[in-house]
């Protein structure tokens, strides 16, 4: 007598990305028995997003699925299992042999040495442990600038990371040959890409006007007016000591800015009333803007209330700490202060990066007049034209 098997269940494995979090995604036509056996297992929920399966991704728990489902389903592995996926804001486990960590650490050393700041630092440092983590068990003195490509097009990518991330990641790279040249990876012939020059987003004075008045809480409002007013940087901002606020001079002493540079800003007549009733009321102890006492505030705080006060005062542009700094620059130019004086408020090493802002200031782009005006007005000088040119209610359609 023959006996009928019940046909397997087809199965697809895929790691995914959803929520700031890596997954197990299990994709097949409906079964009640996979189901009810993806139930009595701990971790596992239908997404609608993704229209499957899902469970926080591990080796454990794709080897799980794998013995619980053996007997009622083949598998189809997708090629996403067999590569680290990353994205921004999501942290992956790196899985670094002893050897590599010693040499990383030696890396991080070096970088101190050479007096980098603490941030460019971790950012070398996150690419560097990254890539030698996509490219194990593969030995590093094997590694070539082939390696690096294929970083590159396969993790970049899922990482949606900039290009100025791939810039930074080839510097990271070049100065990690230095202390690793038992490598095959030819520094000389890594290539950064060609940086975007997109013009800064800026606010009409208008729309600055506007964000202080429906930012309510007295701190948040200090905190916009003194970084548009002065034309710091956020790092700058939070860095500011009291001490470093001289209101006889009306200056601002703006320490170790970006390249370990000092400078002076300007300390607006019309901010001080707005000073004085925050440190009166907030009475903040060594910086400016504080989160505990003698701690310095979050970054990450400004930049939250800063995106609710863009919406209460129902401003379209994407606004950031930096776009305050960009309308400065803009509007002193509209204002007609000289370039050169710009780039010394702004802290620019170089004048070109003070130039851009020339590209978006509207004072003498609004004295240009478009060539269609021009005959336009021509035809009405000369009637030859007795309707307005433009005004047609109806166009005819073919």
């Amino acid at each position: 007598m023959k006996i009928n098997h019940p046909q397997k269940v087809s199965i697809e494995l895929l790691k995914k990305l959803h929520k700031k979090e890596v997954v197990l995604l299990l994709l097949f036509r409906y079964n009640e028995t996979i189901i009810n056996t993806l139930k009595s297992l701990k971790g596992f929920y239908w997404s609608n997003t993704l229209k499957g399966w899902i469970t926080s991704y591990s080796d454990e728990k794709l080897s799980e699925v794998k013995i619980k489902l053996n007997n009622n389903a083949t598998f189809i592995l997708d090629a996403s299992l067999f590569v680290n996926l990353y994205k921004k804001g999501v942290k992956t486990q790196r899985s670094l042999t002893e050897e590599n960590k010693e040499l990383i650490r030696a890396y991080v050393k070096y970088l101190k040495g050479k007096r980098y700041s603490k941030s460019t630092v971790q950012t070398y440092f996150t690419f560097i442990a990254d890539f030698i983590d996509y490219t194990q068990p593969k030995r590093l003195v094997d590694l070539t600038n082939r390696d690096v490509e294929l970083f590159i097009e396969t993790i970049f990518i899922a990482r949606a990371y900039s290009i100025s991330s791939q810039r930074q990641f080839i510097s990271a790279l070049k100065l990690f040959t230095k202390v690793y040249p038992e490598c095959n990876i030819e520094a000389l012939l890594l290539e950064r890409p060609k940086k975007s020059r997109p013009l800064p987003t800026v606010l009409s004075q208008t729309e600055v006007i506007t964000l202080l008045q429906v930012t309510k809480n007295l701190k948040h409002r200090a905190i916009i007016a003194l970084l548009y007013s002065a034309g710091l940087r956020i790092s700058e901002l939070i860095s500011l000591e009291l001490r470093h606020i001289d209101i006889a001079r009306r200056q601002i002493l703006v320490r170790n800015g970006k390249g370990r540079k000092d400078r002076y800003v300007i300390l607006a007549n019309s901010f001080l009333p707005l000073l004085q009733n925050y440190v009166t009321t907030y009475k903040p102890s060594r910086f400016f803007v504080e989160g505990k006492v003698h701690t310095k505030y979050s970054d990450g705080s400004i930049r939250k209330f800063l995106h609710r006060s863009t919406k209460l005062a129902n401003i379209k542009k994407k606004v950031t700490p930096h776009t305050l700094r960009h309308s400065y620059a803009t509007h002193l130019l509209e204002n007609g202060i000289g370039l050169r004086h710009i780039q010394e408020l702004l802290g620019h090493a170089k004048p070109e990066t003070t130039m851009i802002y020339t590209h978006v200031v509207k004072k003498d782009l609004l004295d240009i007049k478009s060539p269609l005006d021009t005959i336009v007005e021509s035809l009405a000088k000369e009637n030859l034209e007795s309707k307005p040119l433009l005004n047609i209610k109806k166009l005819d359609i073919d």
